[in-house]
């Protein structure tokens, strides 16, 4: 059943090369979040994955940049019976925020999340559609610490090896459910 589900989600990926720019192959989820069988094949797996692997969660934090990691975290935090976080860019949130500078493929970011998102030691998974160099995860990651969360794992649909992103993470748990060299 679980290969089952993974073939339907890969089958439901797409690529785009020279996306944004020339030499970048963009792996596209949006026919994946098109397809409610293949969509619910994926939150299966991630729920399954993070059922077996932590007894206790108590907040999904979704990294916002872009509509398609943010659309995972709510939904599988649903699944879990458990919050769901924001991490945004700068400017997007009211109130108190914390905020971290960070470098992206193409240039440089801030993200930041409410002062008040999490409680000290409160245990976290960090939620993302895909890691690329590991930057936006590690300032997420970053961002969670500032507020003494306990981050449990590092979570991705996809992770582009060849850029070294979970690298990055060093000692930071970490699970991509595909992988692309």
């Amino acid at each position: 059943m679980t290969q089952e589900r993974l073939r339907l989600v890969r089958e439901r990926l797409r690529s785009f090369p020279d996306f944004p720019v020339p030499g970048v192959l963009f792996h596209d989820i949006s026919p994946l979040l098109k397809d409610p069988a293949a969509f619910r094949a994926l939150l299966d797996l991630l729920e399954d994955h993070l059922r077996a692997s932590f007894p206790q969660i108590d907040f999904i934090a979704g990294e916002c940049l872009d509509s398609r990691g943010f659309l995972i975290g709510p939904s599988l935090a649903q699944r879990l019976g458990i919050g769901f976080v924001l991490v945004r860019k700068k400017g997007k949130l009211p109130g108190p925020t914390e905020s971290v500078s960070y470098d992206l493929e193409y240039g440089k970011a801030e993200l930041e999340i409410q002062s008040d998102a999490v409680e000290p030691g409160q245990k976290v998974v960090i939620v993302d559609d895909l890691l690329a160099t590991g930057g936006t995860m590690c300032a997420a990651y970053e961002l969670m610490k500032r507020l003494k969360a306990e981050v449990l794992e590092c979570l991705v649909v996809i992770e582009l090896k060849f850029l070294k992103g979970s690298e990055k993470l060093k000692s930071i748990p970490f699970y991509s459910l595909l992988q692309y060299d």
